[in-house]
């Protein structure tokens, strides 16, 4: 981990972690609009992001965490918005300007962090950080409650927001793909929602981006659980 100045960057720099389903969000609306970023690494099970030098840049001490010449950005949600508006001008569809289109997106960035990824965190954090055996039939039938909705999204569109992919896919797909071993999903109960992952997965940039990310934090949480009972 390291700490750099904000100011005279040739391009954007990005604390993130791969385990974390947000920063892989960010990372793959990066690779949408061909954007090359600095990546600086984050250990969050080392507690890296706690540190003094991290908490001057984000008090929140959350990750990612962007650094565009003198603007630091916070939240996956606003960075991804961010990054469209000021590099994918030929990319709008991410992230639309149309006011109603745009709504919808920011409506389903708002299901991601307030259900889909919140009640991941209700799972893994007590697990992951604190020694928690707690994988409770409820836990996971929580978030499983998620399924449900998106595919009332998915029922009769290929993205969440309609016909065209958004960054709102990326945030979901992120984090979706982090916890969907530990909560399955029914494929006879949700054919849209597998379906909707399948096409996210043929992006050319998915599996390096999110894939190998999400299938690590899904091991490293089966590691932990079964580490935390045998203690």
């Amino acid at each position: 981990m390291y700490f750099k100045g904000p100011v005279n960057m040739s391009k954007p720099a990005l604390y993130y972690a791969t385990l974390s389903p947000p920063s892989r969000a960010v990372l793959l609306t990066a690779k949408a609009i061909g954007l090359d970023l600095e990546l600086r690494p984050i250990n969050l099970l080392k507690g890296e992001h706690l540190t003094p030098e991290f908490l001057k840049l984000n008090p929140q001490h959350t990750i990612p965490t962007l650094i565009d010449g003198e603007a630091t950005i916070i939240d996956s949600h606003a960075i991804c918005a961010y990054l469209v508006e000021k590099y994918g001008q030929e990319q709008q569809q991410l992230y639309p300007k149309d006011l109603v289109k745009r709504a919808n997106v920011d409506a389903r960035l708002h299901l991601d962090s307030g259900h889909l990824f919140a009640r991941l965190r209700f799972l893994y954090e007590p697990i992951l950080y604190y020694g928690s055996t707690d994988c409770s039939i409820d836990k996971i039938a929580y978030i499983q409650k998620c399924w449900e909705i998106l595919e009332g999204f998915l029922k009769d569109d290929p993205y969440l927001c309609g016909s065209d992919l958004t960054i709102a896919d990326f945030c979901a797909v992120a984090t979706v793909t982090s916890v969907n071993d530990a909560a399955p999903i029914d494929e006879f109960k949700f054919p849209k929602l597998q379906a909707w992952l399948k096409r996210l997965a043929e992006l050319p940039y998915y599996q390096e981006v999110n894939g190998d990310g999400a299938e690590e934090l899904k091991a490293i949480f089966k590691t932990k659980l079964a580490e935390n009972r045998g203690k």
